[in-house]
């Protein structure tokens, strides 16, 4: 429900979206002789009163169009509405709303339903706006019908459709029986019709700045008490920059953004570009992506409510945001000159040229990443570029034509000087079946794990039905509730009911909601060695490597069982020496920052920021014996430094416990009725297969980097923490001693069992109540259940703890949240503005030090924090345990009970 303010605020931009519904071919309805047409008025004239435009139609408003447009007794001016509207809003691919409108245009095209209105080549040609999934089938067969007419309209639409995958074949073979439609759809698809007939990219654009000084993170843009209306783009976009900040007046602070100054700049006449210092930190969300060009970008012919196109320059753009703008057919620039651009500046941007002018003075000059960003805007977005190209290699190959010059080609890295490969490129090599890839190669790495979670999970849904996917390819793709259980929305409790299902029926696995946070689960499916991704920035491999993506390449990955890849370079972070008494690997994490400042090798400033993280590989060594838990909290803060991704050099021993433990757990999962019991099969045997031959892959000697940062432990002897409000502003914690504390918030994917205990430890200590306001959150039901068969519950409570639902509670700011303008210490994974309270300022350090403050209400001095620590230090092999499954009876009974079926040990043996 929204507020009234909101709604007020809304009133004020309605008229302009009534004349935006109308160019939109959405017109803003009154007084109609049908039900429907009238329950859909009422809708228009809602969704006005909010500021946006109607939702798409659902399936059960789409069946009763189809009623209303074959009912005889309906004029035939409502029947031309209904048909416009089943024309423009509903949802392409694999929607349950586009199966029936396939359904009903299929009878009319074959003439089945016999219709004034929808004559049987124009339903064939409605039907070719679905760009693929449940049309498909219709098309093809329409090839052989008698009527040339309808042959004909089904070969121009297939000829404009990618999403055909298997069907290609029933028109190769068709083309092969000498049907003439077929023929011209292959030839048509060789030719890449599909792409040329699309308009280039822009010699010159011209265009109005739209400025946000500083840093813009993915929170900026989507914010997460929001989330809930991710789906709904239209909704959503609405509060993107709802916060004031310097250069940006929102419309009503804390729930509608700057709506009026983006409408007011569109009356220059020219479309606005996203212009910002540093843009896109933070989050994998498309949703930020979406509610930029939501505002920015272009309408995409039959999609309803999505807009693709559009230009974002930064002088960093993060690499997540960069790959969902591509994703989106969006032109994303990092340029110098960033701070010659204001607010309200018309430019020319001159994509070819790499130039910026701002009227004929020169303000700003870029490179393209690659030449083949210009195919991906000309193609309507990368992903679409993938399938075509694929497609058309795919019919050349049948017609037995040579390879197409039409696409500009990845470039490729020069390899002669190469001696020796890192662990991530051996990894991704092994991943694309060859021995490494080089940074600067393009290649399509296997996708062996994917993940989803809850608040990226329904627009990873919608992509998988845009492209028209009804089983995974990727070996196993994991679905969560982590980010909402503990506090559910009404949309929420929706999804919660629905997603399984969905992802279920294709494959995947699905949690369920208060099993807790998706990367303590997800981390113990995975192979070692081998490569996924995943909707969430912190979807970081301790074994192997991932490359967390928006939810459009989740679904592309998911889909198909690949993911496009530009190899990133990578940066050596080495830990040499031994760890200091009172040091934890918290602190291992914020002194990768650390080192980096003192190395000159980052900034804090937004301003012509350095980070030589941004966008390479962070590979981390030194540290082999780490249990796999203890690696993840490493890996998992290269979202933090926004590196592409992440390896940590393990040996085996650590590796092997964890697997012996995980395959007991997958076995649990099956007896406790979690599906798809077939994927959780396979993947066990998978686990059995590597621990019958426990070999990692190891870096070369003489592999290179971008930069190597070697940090002494020897040295590190006080915690490091990130300071208000960045994860990047590292400091000592003497030079922040004595700042005063009024919340603590001990949990997210960042923690694991031990840190619980470790925290409990110290408050059994304390005598009386805290003077800090204490939030406790484990990472999973597992966790929880254990801790309170110790006692460690009661002493929380005892504390005076707030114990909250296993999941992601405080750390990405959609549900509890702190109270305004406090100063908390938080284990949590990032610190951005507003994210875990509004105003608050948050420092993120150990679930140790965090639990010293709780008792002590402030940041200690290093002696005092060193005086706790002896105590957790001399307890540390009963604190630092962690949930091995094999060791727990009642786990391992599950697991005696579940057996592996002979198909599932045969199609996993095909993986290997």
């Amino acid at each position: 429900m929204l507020s009234s303010s909101l709604r007020v605020a809304a009133r004020a931009i309605q008229q302009r979206v009534i004349e935006q519904q109308q160019k939109q071919s959405v017109k803003y309805f009154r007084y109609f002789s049908t039900a429907f047409l009238n329950e859909y008025d009422a809708h228009v004239a809602e969704r006005a009163e909010l500021g946006v435009v109607p939702k798409p139609l659902s399936p059960t408003q789409v069946q009763d169009l189809v009623s209303e447009i074959t009912d005889g007794s309906v004029s035939v001016e409502d029947k031309e509405t209904l048909k416009e509207l089943l024309s423009q809003r509903v949802p392409p691919g694999v929607d349950e709303a586009a199966y029936v409108k396939a359904t009903f245009l299929s009878s009319v095209a074959k003439k089945d339903t016999v219709l004034d209105e929808i004559s049987a080549v124009e339903a064939v040609k409605l039907l070719g706006t679905m760009q693929g999934g449940y049309n498909v089938a219709t098309l093809v067969d329409l090839l052989s019908s008698d009527d040339a007419a309808l042959a004909e309209a089904s070969a121009t639409a297939l000829k404009d459709t990618l999403l055909v995958f298997d069907a290609f074949y029933d028109v190769e073979a068709l083309a092969k029986e000498g049907n003439s439609y077929a023929k011209s759809v292959m030839q048509s698809w060789a030719d890449a019709e599909w792409f040329l007939k699309r308009p280039e990219v822009e010699e010159s654009m011209t265009m109005t700045v739209f400025k946000v000084p500083g840093e813009t993170n993915t929170d900026d843009l989507s914010p997460a008490q929001d989330a809930w209306s991710r789906p709904d783009i239209p909704l959503h976009a609405l509060a993107m920059l709802k916060n004031e900040r310097d250069g940006i007046v929102p419309d009503k602070p804390g729930e509608v953004g700057p709506i009026e100054e983006i409408e007011e700049l569109k009356k220059k006449g020219h479309k606005l570009v996203y212009v910002g210092d540093v843009v896109g930190t933070g989050s994998s969300r498309k949703s930020a992506t979406n509610s930029v060009l939501w505002f920015m970008g272009d309408d995409i012919d039959y999609v309803p409510n999505l807009r693709g196109g559009g230009v974002c320059i930064g002088s960093k753009i993060a690499p997540i945001f960069y790959n969902t703008m591509e994703d989106s057919g969006a032109l994303p620039l990092e340029i110098d000159g960033v701070e010659n651009l204001s607010m309200g500046d018309v430019i020319r941007i001159e994509p070819y040229n790499g130039k910026v002018y701002k009227g004929d003075e020169l303000a700003g000059e870029f490179e393209v990443k690659s030449k083949v960003l210009f195919d991906e805007v000309r193609a309507g977005g990368r992903i679409p570029l993938i399938i075509g190209r694929g497609l058309t290699a795919k019919a050349r190959a049948s017609l037995g034509m040579p390879d197409t010059d039409v696409f500009a080609l990845p470039e490729q890295a020069e390899n002669d000087d190469v001696k020796g490969f890192t662990l991530a490129q051996k990894m991704v090599g092994k991943a694309c079946g060859t021995d490494g890839i080089l940074p600067g190669t393009y290649c399509e790495p296997m996708m062996t794990t994917v993940g989803s979670q809850d608040t990226t999970g329904p627009m990873t849904r919608d992509e998988l039905r845009s492209l028209a996917c009804l089983g995974f390819s990727a070996d196993l793709v994991m679905q969560s509730f982590c980010h909402t259980a503990a506090y559910p929305k009404p949309v929420d409790v929706v999804t919660h009911g629905t997603l399984p299902d969905f992802i279920r029926t294709r494959g995947g696995v699905s949690l369920r909601p208060g099993d807790g946070i998706i990367h303590s689960w997800l981390n113990r499916m995975l192979i070692p060695d081998t490569v996924g991704t995943g909707g969430d920035s912190h979807t970081r491999f301790p074994i192997g490597i991932s490359f967390p993506a928006g939810s459009g390449l989740v679904a592309f990955g998911a889909a198909t069982g690949i993911m496009p890849l530009d190899m990133p370079e990578s940066v050596l972070v080495k830990f040499e020496g031994e760890m200091q008494p009172g040091i934890t690997l918290r602190d291992l994490v914020q002194a990768i920052p650390y080192q980096a400042i003192q190395d000159g090798l980052l900034t804090v400033a937004k301003q012509n920021k350095k980070n030589i993280f941004s966008g390479r590989i962070l590979e981390i060594e030194g540290l082999p014996d780490l249990k796999c838990e203890q690696a993840f909290e490493l890996s998992d803060a290269s979202a933090e430094r926004s590196a592409a991704g992440c390896t940590i050099a393990l040996n085996e021993e650590p590796v092997i416990e964890y697997l012996k433990s995980n395959v007991v757990m997958l076995k649990w999962m099956i007896e406790q009725g979690y599906g798809d019991a077939r994927t959780l099969e396979r993947r066990i045997v998978r686990m059995e297969n590597w621990l019958a031959n426990p070999v990692l892959m190891k870096r070369d000697a003489d592999a290179k980097y971008a930069a190597e940062i070697v940090i002494n432990l020897d040295e590190l002897k006080e915690p490091v923490l990130a300071c208000p409000n960045d994860p990047d502003d590292s400091k000592l914690l003497s030079e922040i001693t004595g700042t005063k504390i009024d919340e603590v918030f001990i949990g997210s994917c960042m923690t694991n069992i031990g840190h619980f205990r470790a925290a409990g430890k110290l408050l059994k200590e304390q005598s009386g109540s805290i003077p800090t306001r204490l939030w406790v959150a484990p990472p999973t039901k597992m966790d929880e259940a254990q801790l309170v068969d110790e006692g460690y519950y009661s002493i929380f409570g005892t504390a005076g703890a707030r114990t909250e639902m296993p999941g992601c509670s405080l750390c990405m700011g959609n549900q509890a949240r702190v109270a305004s303008k406090s100063t908390v210490i938080s284990t949590s994974t990032r610190n951005f503005p507003n994210r875990l309270g509004q105003g608050a300022n948050v420092f993120l350090g150990s679930a140790e030090l965090a639990a010293i403050c709780a008792i002590e209400g402030e940041l200690p001095t290093p002696e005092k924090y060193l005086e706790y620590m002896s105590k957790v230090d001399s307890d540390a092999a009963d604190t630092y345990r962690y949930l091995n499954f094999d060791e727990l009876p009642s786990f391992v009974e599950s697991a005696s009970k579940v057996e592996i079926s002979d198909e599932m040990r045969e199609a996993a043996a095909k993986m290997s």
